[in-house]
């Protein structure tokens, strides 16, 4: 099983969940009132991309399963294995 990055399933997040999915070897389903951003390598989003502001960054991970932040910075979150 690959890492798991989990974002509350709401509009603000949208543009963060569609720029993972477009992602190589990412997938994205839901969990509840989750949507849950999968990859077996690092997810690394470009905060640029999304075009969401800095505060919807920063309170757009709700849990993370198998994997760590790596990097959390204005412009990247990237996630590693645990």
């Amino acid at each position: 099983m690959g890492g798991r990055l989990f974002v509350l399933d709401v509009p603000e997040n949208t543009p963060i969940v569609e720029v993972a999915r477009a992602l190589p070897a990412v997938t994205v389903g839901t969990l509840g009132p989750y949507l849950v951003i999968e990859s077996e390598a690092p997810i690394s989003i470009d905060r640029r991309a999304t075009g969401v502001r800095h505060a919807v960054w920063y309170s757009c991970v709700a849990g993370l399963d198998g994997v760590r932040i790596a990097q959390w910075t204005k412009d990247v979150l990237r996630t590693v294995a645990r």
